[in-house]
């Protein structure tokens, strides 16, 4: 596994290289410019479609505004807004937050624009069942531009579904069964593999009704976990009220000097911030990546422009709300700079060479206990078991990534509670043959994604953490699963026909067992792979988006003029219960 991380490391180094990071604002600007900043009209007319206002039920398309929203939502707002945000602090420090937020706005942009285009070139052939996405729009637009090109179209479509199936598998699958697959362990002792194969049969149960059910069922459960989820984060952030303007003033002094270490955080430079922040909230939104125009595809709607208005509200309610909530969490709790739960008392762990190895460092087995303060036992609560992640706080050689010089020793605990238990450590690998120290005397547990979140709210309000994470966590994943599933089942239709869907869905309902089979052991192997699936996306859709950017801003610019004519005028608002169950479009 070393081996394939090592491999993925390196092919992420390029794909998030800096400079495309840059590129890709500079592409989110360029819409938000070219649209005369579209990002107002996505929180005024989008709301109007959403509440119902333009539905019709003789539109081509399978599903209303509404659901076609949650169901894009189901996608996006999932782990990463829970576990992505906690893994963007925990490694990326306050400053991460900033870049989150730059992103979820141009994002909105980014987000209108792709689906604009996927409506303009999508096949509603099949009334039941439409067809639409980056794939169709290489595959209809090319030809368009010229009758030559069509092959061209038909190959780059086909090149993005081979990327649209690696996200599925990585981020819209794997990284969500993992991480709840951890929580469940971590508080309440539920082996991975039963939570791996719960999901797998709810998941497989949902996804065989294809979409009208995956929107049926993410119109009711979207909005719902969605609203105690938000609930229960603003009581937290209510209650830390007075500490939230230094913790902005954090957010910003963070995002443009470097990230001090203290604590669990091991430090990070600016860049090391900004990278972590435009990962994670571009994992959480996908703006740009081209999975969301496949199930807004799916919409009843004549205007092709007014869905991709729509679009444009999901970056937001994703990325400025949602992840901002559990930005908050985490920073006003302390958790992500949080003290050692555990101690090895007078003896600290020896650091040694690894047998055989000449700059891989490990350390003696160390027995440990929690620390005798309150706080301690509660963060320790359910948590020191056998096989339950810790690290060490190491100083030593520069670290490539974050530019400084400590490091995370990670271990495995071993014992039972009669024997005692003690830490066996892996290894750690150092540029230069230098003996690192101990920075930090104490061990931390190893609080991964959704957990980290989780122990954010436990430190604020006891036990809130304990019972909110876990149900909304499990909610969160849920929906992002079956969403996704629908995202790569059309690749591989458009990539072997409708006959490859029945194996896919048994595939995917597999792979989401695996992932919670000790498949992946760290935070930073999660890491690896889910920002491996998103970047691999952009790197296709955005040229894609380039290309047939004037279409877009085009029938952008006319849509608009119309509304402003009175042109458009709509309908009464229908009852808010018949656009939830979607009954004013049957």
């Amino acid at each position: 596994m070393k081996e394939l991380m090592d491999v993925l490391n390196v092919i992420n180094g390029v794909i998030w290289h800096q400079y495309v990071l840059f590129f890709l604002l500079g592409v989110g600007v360029l819409f938000t410019l070219w649209s005369g900043f579209c990002q107002f009209r996505a929180l005024t007319h989008g709301v109007a479609v959403v509440r119902g206002k333009y539905d019709d039920k003789n539109d081509p398309g399978a599903i209303n505004h509404f659901q076609a929203l949650s169901t894009a939502l189901s996608a996006t707002v999932g782990l990463g807004n829970i576990a992505g945000v906690a893994i963007a602090i925990s490694l990326g420090g306050p400053g991460a937050v900033f870049w989150m937020w730059v992103v979820g706005l141009c994002g909105m942009a980014l987000k209108l624009t792709e689906v604009t285009q996927a409506m303009l070139f999508r096949d509603t052939s099949d009334p039941e069942n439409p067809k639409g996405g980056a794939m169709w729009v290489c595959k209809r637009g090319f030809a368009k531009l010229n009758p030559g090109l069509a092959p061209l179209g038909a190959a780059v479509g086909g090149l993005f579904c081979v990327t649209l199936l690696i996200s599925c598998v990585t981020g819209g699958n794997m990284f969500q069964a993992w991480n709840v697959a951890d929580i469940g362990f971590t508080y309440f002792g539920i082996p991975q593999i039963v939570t791996g194969i719960l999901f797998a049969v709810l998941v497989g149960i949902v996804i065989i009704g294809g979409i009208k059910r995956i929107g049926d069922i993410a119109g009711k459960i979207v909005p719902f976990m969605c609203a105690i989820y938000i609930l229960a984060g603003l009581f937290v952030i209510i209650t830390r009220a007075g500490e939230i303007p230094a913790m902005f003033a954090l957010i910003f002094r963070e995002a443009f000097a470097p990230s001090e270490a203290v604590g669990a955080f091991i430090g990070g430079t600016m860049g090391y911030g900004f990278l972590k922040g435009m990962q994670r909230a571009l994992f959480s939104n996908e703006a740009g990546q081209g999975s969301a125009p496949i199930a807004h595809s799916a919409a009843k709607t004549d205007e092709p422009v007014r869905e991709g208005v729509v679009a444009g509200l999901e970056p937001f309610i994703d990325t400025i709300c949602v992840c901002t909530i559990t930005a908050l969490v985490i920073l006003l709790s302390g958790a992500w700079s949080r003290d050692p739960v555990l101690t090895y008392g007078d003896q600290a762990p020896r650091m040694h060479l690894a047998e055989g190895q000449t700059t891989s460092w490990t350390a003696d087995p160390t027995p440990i206990t929690i620390v005798n303060n309150d706080q301690a036992k509660a963060e320790a609560k359910n948590q020191l078991k056998a096989e339950a992640g810790v690290f060490l706080v190491v100083e030593g050689a520069r670290n490539s990534e974050t530019g400084g010089t400590r490091h995370r020793l990670n271990g495995t605990v071993k014992g039972t509670d009669d024997e005692g238990y003690r830490v066996e450590w892996k290894t750690l690998d150092l540029a230069k043959d230098e003996t690192p120290r101990i920075a930090i005397p104490g061990v931390y547990f190893d609080f991964k994604g959704a957990t980290l979140t989780a122990k954010a709210y436990d430190r604020v309000i006891p036990n809130l953490g304990f019972w909110i994470v876990p149900a909304v966590a499990f909610l969160f994943a849920f929906s992002t699963m079956i969403s996704w599933s629908y995202y790569g089942e059309q690749g591989v239709v458009y990539l072997f026909g409708s006959k490859s869907v029945m194996p896919y869905r048994i595939v995917y309902c597999i792979l989401i067992m695996a992932a919670c089979a000790g498949l992946i052991q760290t935070q930073d192997e999660l890491d690896v792979i889910s920002t491996l699936g998103t970047g691999v996306m952009l790197w296709v859709n955005i040229p894609i988006m380039l290309i047939f950017g004037p279409m877009a801003m085009k029938a952008y610019r006319d849509y608009m003029g119309k509304l402003k004519s009175g042109e458009m005028k709509g309908h009464a608002y229908p009852k808010a219960a018949d656009v939830i169950e979607g009954k004013d479009v049957e």
